[in-house]
């Protein structure tokens, strides 16, 4: 016994690392069980108390049962955390193209781009998409048909044409590079396992992310630019006056008032005006019907002013955000509204109208910021003491906060607009001045959002905006249907493949199928160990592997036969036949190998998969070979038992 006891031991230290590293998925699923009795349990009682409850509703209920279950116990999500990784197609989740927005990257760097630089913008993104030319290429191209030099819009006047083309197209690349460690940068910080992101082309991001199922926050995640702002809210004399203005033209009748385009400043009779105005629109509201007031007044009945009249915002219905849009980029409505001026939308609706729609509301603020979000060095979601809703406060460096406390002290008693990526959060007004350079973004629905909020701020602004122009998503029930599918055909391999060598290899043939479990225990225990992930291929190549794990048997007790019939003793046939059949063995499984190595250095998704199951297979097939079943072997051997190879 004791010329077996190293190796034996050595098999023993990998049988409990495997176990292990294996445990974690264990407990994954005693935990996941438990966690889908206590969602039907609730299900089945929600369903009880309101059997007409909305889906999505029920959905909402369900899923925030399931988080708060998750978030309370820890050994949940560190068990998660250190079981085998489950791919895109065994546990559900998205899979989203990604294409980097080169045209409005040109419009962000170009200096003054005018109606001419537009036009051939336009017209270069359109060419674009129909042929596989770079879009710096055809603007360059469609510029120098012009006339035009390249530096009247980009680069220096002393900068030649060839400099200007290779630094545009060098940001560009530079754009898809950052927008890829930004987006790696949100997402693991949001807290995704293992997933993938890789450049395919020159300007599209592939991103898969096993187990997100909120689609919505996975898009803002994504495509969320993170363009934070901090913009002057007009005053209601001067935002109502310009509203009446677009609803004289919209109706067709003639503006006598002169606000002056691109002046923010009103004088006493404006305002009067103003005032008087709002109140003769609430008189005829009431009077006329409905239909004579959406003739007379076609903005204000898609834009309703607060009847109160303690501000200016509008409050606009879902269904009628794009149309009224459509209205203020009209050339004639254009041209009453101020340079200087920008309507936008709250990013989240207020609440519903009585017909169950949701509304939203419509700001005009300055259309230049005041502050931007390049000044935030932390963000942190928090629960506001003074609200005890979630917000998301952040900080300031010394130049941010210098400049916010001159922005606050000079705008007391007015509102600002704090933006993101286009759409206002919150308006607050300012009511003293703001010294540390600290201020907070509040209008969260959930903690979820905010924590959403902060790491969009904190991972950093993407270079160029992205557009998604491809999405799949896997849902869990179909991975499931995928993993159970893929552990039959395990099964089943394993089962074909064992009766095959009992019944032709006899007791040897035993052997062999019982060292093929410590193969798949091996091949489980290092994806576990070293946090890979387990994709559908990569269940293909265990099956693969299943196979070829008995290929170095059969050499060997194909070998241990010709010994045996060249008249040797059954323990020096064994001995001779193992090495004798090593060269063999070795050099087949060097080439799987290397096959291996090139399809998961070159290959994407699924190839990658099967190749690293393949690898670690072959690996984990030898050592159960040439250690376990050779000391089965020489175990049975030294104690006499009956042994027979066929």
């Amino acid at each position: 016994m004791k010329e077996f006891r190293f190796r034996l031991f050595i098999i023993l230290a990998a049988v409990a690392v495997s176990i292990y590293l294996l445990y974690p998925t264990y407990k994954d699923y005693q935990y996941s069980k438990k966690i889908a009795q206590v969602v039907e349990a609730r299900k089945t009682a929600i369903l009880k108390a309101n059997p007409s409850i909305d889906r999505d509703q029920l959905d909402k209920i369900l899923t925030q049962v399931e988080d708060s279950i998750k978030s309370e116990d820890p050994a949940i999500k560190e068990a998660r955390l250190k079981r085998v990784k489950l791919g895109l197609d065994l546990q559900g989740g998205m899979r989203v193209v990604l294409e980097v927005n080169t045209a409005k990257l040109m419009e962000k760097i170009a200096k003054n781009p005018d109606d001419v630089f537009q036009s051939i913008l336009k017209s270069a993104e359109q060419e674009s998409n129909t042929t596989d030319a770079s879009l710096v290429d055809i603007v360059t191209r469609k510029l120098k048909e012009r006339g035009i030099r390249l530096s009247r819009y980009f680069g220096t006047i002393r900068d030649d044409d060839g400099k200007i083309i290779s630094d545009l197209k060098k940001q560009a690349d530079d754009a898809v590079t950052r927008g890829m460690q930004i987006i790696r940068n949100r997402v693991d910080q949001y807290g995704v396992s293992e997933p993938s992101i890789q450049q395919e082309g020159s300007k599209r991001i592939i991103v898969e992310l096993p187990g997100v199922a909120r689609e919505q926050e996975a898009r803002q995640l994504l495509q969320g630019t993170a363009l934070l702002e901090f913009r002057l809210v007009k005053d209601p004399e001067f935002t109502f006056a310009i509203m009446q203005k677009i609803d004289n033209v919209l109706a067709g009748k003639k503006n006598i008032d002169s606000t002056e385009s691109g002046d923010s400043t009103k004088t006493d009779s404006t305002a009067d005006s103003s005032k008087a105005d709002k109140k003769d629109t609430a008189k005829k509201n009431k009077a006329q019907t409905q239909q004579q007031f959406e003739k007379d007044h076609p903005f204000f009945t898609l834009a309703m002013i607060d009847p109160q009249g303690r501000s200016a915002d509008a409050y606009v219905k879902a269904s009628n955000k794009d149309k009224l849009l459509r209205i203020l980029n009209r050339a004639d409505v254009k041209k009453v509204i101020p340079n200087n001026i920008e309507f936008v939308y709250s990013a989240k609706p207020v609440n519903n109208a009585k017909d169950g729609q949701e509304i939203y509301v419509l700001y005009c603020v300055n259309k230049n910021p005041e502050l931007t979000g390049s000044v935030v060095t932390n963000a942190q979601a928090t629960i506001d003491p003074n609200t005890s809703a979630p917000s998301v406060s952040m900080e300031m460096n010394s130049e941010g906060s210098a400049e916010w406390a001159r922005i606050t002290g000079a705008n007391i008693k007015k509102r600002c607009a704090i933006m993101l990526d286009g759409a206002v959060f919150t308006a607050p007004v300012i009511n003293d001045k703001i010294s540390g350079g600290r201020s907070s973004i509040s209008g969260s629905k959930d903690m979820q959002e905010a924590k959403l909020i902060e790491i969009v701020l904190k991972a950093g602004a993407l270079p160029a905006p992205v557009d998604i122009i491809e999405e799949r998503t896997v849902g869990p029930s179909l991975g499931q249907d995928s993993i159970s599918s893929g552990f039959l055909s395990i099964l089943v391999g394993y089962l074909v493949v064992g009766f095959f060598m009992i019944l032709y290899y006899q007791r040897a043939g035993t052997v062999a199928a019982f060292s093929l479990i410590f193969t798949i225990l091996f091949i489980f225990g290092v994806l576990a160990g070293f946090g890979a992930t387990l994709t559908l291929p990569g269940i293909a190549g265990i099956i693969l592997t299943i196979g070829m794990a008995v290929d170095a048997n059969v050499l060997i007790y194909e070998r241990i036969r010709e010994e045996q019939e060249t008249g040797k003793t059954l323990r020096a046939s064994i001995e001779s036949g193992f090495s004798k059949a090593f060269s063999a063995i070795l050099d087949s499984n060097i080439t799987t190998m290397i096959t291996g190595i090139v399809l998961y250095q070159f290959g994407t998704g699924p190839v990658k998969g099967f190749a690293l199951t393949l690898m670690i297979g072959i690996l984990a097939s030898l050592f159960s070979a040439l250690v376990i079943s050779r000391l089965i072997l020489d175990y049975m051997i030294g104690k006499n038992h009956k042994f027979t190879i066929g």
